[in-house]
């Protein structure tokens, strides 16, 4: 190719590398606020089900839209303060077993070198504690105290500003999926009419089809999670496991992980039985059988009857789906990554296919 004029051919390309690095960079600084309106899009199409079907009882549209947004803050704020309580009194009984420790110190050591005396008579333990006396009054121990107390201090800061951070973006999320929920006809014809009027009806056909997957595919996990979370509950209050409210809520949210997450819940739960001081193996063991029984029941009976109106994916495609959103956006990006596959096949198979069988 014979290129008349160097200087305006290199001057437009390097424009566009330009321009190219300006979109990324632009992108890269709204990566934040881009999550932010993907996650609200994605639950906006996810209680778009429950907001048609009120709607379809008569109500008006922003009645709909407030009834499902108060009671999913009503579930999400009674999940609170089922765990929080028993967070706080787990603490509190880890600080009072701890407190009697730090307040008699010099009992605690005593104890210490008794215990190390009887466990371990071969050694010299006067001269261990002589060692580690003179080291805590050396400089080496100041210093790594100092050291150790300023890296306490900055993960305290990261975490709090993680907190702070997490909860205005909470209620960012919160503000838009009720403008989107409430919005999304008006959105929906506003997209439909960017498209050409000969192209539009197949458009919109193909559009609600992903829309309606979505919606269904989010409010057949919640259900999982809501079915697993009411009958762990019941289960573990007969085995008399511990925390019981606890492992019913890590039930209902690792149920919310598609493919891995009831497995991953349940594994988590049994080893919580096996808890020394309050669980058992006995316990362990009875929860270890119910979750093997409950997961079949869930895969073969509950799941696909649930699972009914969202579009079937193949079992290869969720793991690499859930492996790459969870690469790219963390749990979010996994849940939303299926969703998201689904999308492509209904594309696949409605629009490419068809146009290249007709070549």
């Amino acid at each position: 190719m014979k290129i008349h004029n160097p200087f305006r051919t290199a001057l437009v390309a390097t424009l566009g590398v330009g321009l190219g690095l300006l979109i990324i960079n632009g992108a890269q600084t709204l990566s934040t606020v881009i999550l932010y309106i993907g996650t609200a899009l994605f639950l906006s199409l996810g209680l778009d089900p429950l907001v048609s079907f009120l709607e379809r009882r008569g109500l008006p549209r922003w009645a709909a839209v407030l009834i499902t947004i108060l009671a999913v803050l009503s579930i999400f704020a009674a999940i609170v303060l089922i765990v929080l309580p028993v967070v706080v009194d787990q603490i509190s009984q880890l600080v009072s077993q701890i407190t009697p420790f730090v307040i008699d110190g010099q009992g605690t050591i005593e104890s210490l070198k008794q215990w190390m005396s009887t466990t371990f008579p071969n050694l010299a333990v006067d001269d261990v504690f002589a060692y580690l006396t003179n080291w805590m009054a050396s400089g080496d121990w100041q210093r790594s105290v100092a050291a150790w107390t300023e890296s306490i201090g900055q993960g305290v800061l990261v975490v709090g500003g993680a907190v702070f951070a997490g909860l205005f973006g909470s209620i960012i999320v919160l503000v838009l999926t009720i403008y989107l929920t409430a919005s999304t006809p008006s959105l929906k014809r506003s997209v439909y009419q960017l498209m050409p009027a000969s192209r539009r009806e197949r458009f919109m056909d193909i559009a609600d089809q992903i829309t309606d997957s979505v919606g269904h595919y989010v409010m057949g996990q919640v259900s999982l999670g809501i079915i697993n979370g009411i009958l762990s509950a019941i289960f573990l209050s007969i085995i008399h496991a511990p925390f019981t409210a606890v492992l019913a809520v890590i039930a209902f949210f690792f149920s919310l992980i598609p493919l891995v997450g009831t497995l991953t819940g349940s594994t988590i739960i049994v080893l919580a039985c096996l808890l020394p001081g309050v669980g058992s193996p006995g316990t362990a063991l009875a929860a270890a059988i119910w979750y093997l029984i409950y997961m079949q029941v869930e895969a073969y009976f509950i799941a696909p009857r649930i699972m009914s109106r969202a579009v079937a994916v193949p079992g290869a495609v969720v793991v690499i789906a859930a492996l790459s959103g969870g690469a790219l956006l963390g749990l979010l990006g996994a849940l939303i990554a299926i969703p998201v596959a689904a999308s492509f096949l209904i594309i696949y198979r409605q629009v490419l296919i068809p146009r290249m069988n007709e070549r």
